[in-house]
């Protein structure tokens, strides 16, 4: 799962979906629901976080607005929120994806989510343990200190 999620787009394959979709825009005023997805899917593929935050957008715009697609939005939903390491988000939507359907990947990315998850929680908890050791330590030697 590591490597798909850390798999980027080709830079060539972003421009080309970006220009398709602003091509579109200007053309209609409005775009397809295939460019808009084609557009999302490069943007939560990309190496860049706002893209990434982009393209969620865009993909909650179309599991909003196009129920035929639904269950692709939400995968790839599941996937750029996990990419950004907003793993409620991921979960969330792993789950929704689930309720629609079983299926192997989704399950293999919700368990990825949440032992990164769990990683994270460890870490802060680690760093807070650590904060609080610290200052005991400055609150121990201030008290030493004002007794002599």
């Amino acid at each position: 799962m590591d490597e798909l999620l850390n798999d980027v787009v080709p830079q060539e394959d972003l421009e080309r979906f970006e220009k398709k979709y602003h091509h579109e825009l200007e053309l209609d005023g409005e775009v397809t629901s295939e460019t808009k997805f084609e557009y999302a899917f490069c943007l939560v593929r990309s190496r860049y976080t706002n893209d990434i935050r982009k393209g969620i957008m865009f993909l909650e715009d179309l599991a909003r607005t196009h129920p035929d697609g639904r269950r692709d939005y939400i995968y790839y939903l599941a996937f750029g929120n996990a990419r950004i390491k907003n793993y409620t988000e991921g979960l969330k939507y792993c789950k929704a994806f689930l309720e629609i359907e079983s299926n192997d990947q989704v399950r293999s990315l919700e368990e990825y989510i949440k032992k990164q998850s769990d990683k994270e929680i460890a870490k802060g908890m680690a760093v807070a343990g650590g904060a609080a050791l610290v200052l005991g330590g400055i609150l121990g030697l201030g008290i030493a200190m004002s007794r002599k």
